[in-house]
């Protein structure tokens, strides 16, 4: 009966250990109609792979009066990036198609949308500086935030 009690108890370690390191690498982050994301950093430990992020807009305005995305990049490459979206327009989520600066980013969502994106980041530097945003039309400069590799 002990190796049993045992057994189970190391079964159900095993579980909750291993879920919850994947839900280390899943994180979530909501917008707003008033252009602000809930959060102003996000990290993620270095031993994920891979990260799934899950942006939520939490407003009521379409996605063409009041869209968001989000959008990861070296915190030296926003602007362009931004700047270059407006080019690109809506049909491409206000990203320039095949932009090797974007490091990851989600489709335009509107008012009681939602949209998740898994990406990798077994290439970027733990020790990096960089920047998630909102590339829809002057929504950067507010729209943005810190991401960390601990």
């Amino acid at each position: 009966m002990r190796y049993i009690t045992t057994f189970i108890a190391t079964l159900a370690l095993m579980l909750f250990s291993s879920t919850s390191f994947a839900n280390e690498c899943e994180l979530s982050i909501s917008a707003t109609d008033t252009m602000q994301f809930d959060k102003k950093q996000l990290s993620v430990p270095a031993s994920c792979k891979e990260v799934t992020l899950t942006l939520t807009h939490s407003g009521q305005l379409p996605k063409s009066a009041m869209g968001h995305n989000w959008v990861l990049s070296k915190a030296t490459d926003m602007q362009a990036i931004a700047n270059e979206g407006m080019a690109a327009g809506a049909g491409n989520n206000y990203v320039k198609p095949g932009d090797t600066r974007v490091i990851a980013h989600t489709d335009i969502i509107g008012g009681g949308g939602s949209t998740s994106i898994t990406f990798s980041i077994t290439d970027l530097d733990p020790n990096g500086d960089y920047r998630f945003f909102c590339s829809f039309p002057g929504h950067w400069a507010i729209m943005q935030g810190g991401f960390s590799i601990k």
